[in-house]
């Protein structure tokens, strides 16, 4: 949930869409593992062997999302850097009105990363809004939240955040994609555990027992 909203609001920094990929699948995933786990307590109760053929699809189709998730988030953790090389231009497209989409996206960044240019403040002196502002500073989401007093001037670096926008994103990125990675091979093993289970289920049910009839019924 956390990519897909981050992609939503700082969609403009992503070079593809593809990156949220291992992250549908794993939400899709965990969707049905729920309803597996739900039909699992009733085939406990029931023990049938149709509703058991029914788990373990489930448990096999769960398996399939999340193996497929945790292989597109092994290559997109590789790819996170050509997938945020928009980052610049947007920065470079920003004009401080409030309409503009590429300035609210990268105020909302700079806000909720806490964050400052790029890879830091010094960004912001190559772009065209701080050349033509002409006021000598960066804009107020650099802002330390903790300083109040902060105009975003220049002559103060030690009220703006330190780390750079990209670097955080980065960061968050790698978080999130290598989560699911290790997500998806603990439930990849706790439906081991399921499958076992089903099969120790269906092996100890009673076979049904057939009698030799009489010729008088035959």
């Amino acid at each position: 949930m956390y990519l897909l909203l981050n992609y939503r609001h700082n969609g403009l920094f992503f070079a593809h869409t593809y990156i949220i990929l291992p992250a549908c699948l794993a939400l899709a995933s965990a969707t049905l593992l729920l309803a597996a786990g739900g039909l699992g307590i009733w085939v406990s109760l029931r023990k049938s062997a149709l509703l058991q053929g029914v788990f373990v699809y489930l448990l096999v189709m769960v398996f399939c999302l999340e193996a497929t998730a945790a292989a597109l988030a092994y290559v997109n953790a590789g790819k996170v850097d050509s997938e945020l090389a928009p980052f610049s231009s947007v920065f470079q497209r920003y004009t401080g009105t409030s309409p503009d989409l590429d300035s609210d996206a990268v105020d909302a960044t700079q806000k909720e990363l806490q964050c400052c240019g790029i890879y830091d403040y010094r960004d912001w002196l190559a772009t065209p809004w701080f050349n033509h502002s002409g006021r000598g500073s960066v804009p107020h989401s650099c802002c330390n939240s903790t300083y109040h007093t902060c105009n975003g001037t220049l002559e103060l670096p030690g009220l703006l955040y330190p780390k750079g926008c990209q670097v955080k994103l980065e960061e968050a990125l790698l978080f999130v994609l290598h989560l699911i990675i290790w997500s998806s091979l603990a439930v990849a093993l706790v439906e081991t555990v399921g499958f076992v289970s089903v099969a120790q289920l269906m092996r100890d049910q009673p076979l049904l027992e057939y009698g030799i009839l009489d010729r008088e019924w035959a």
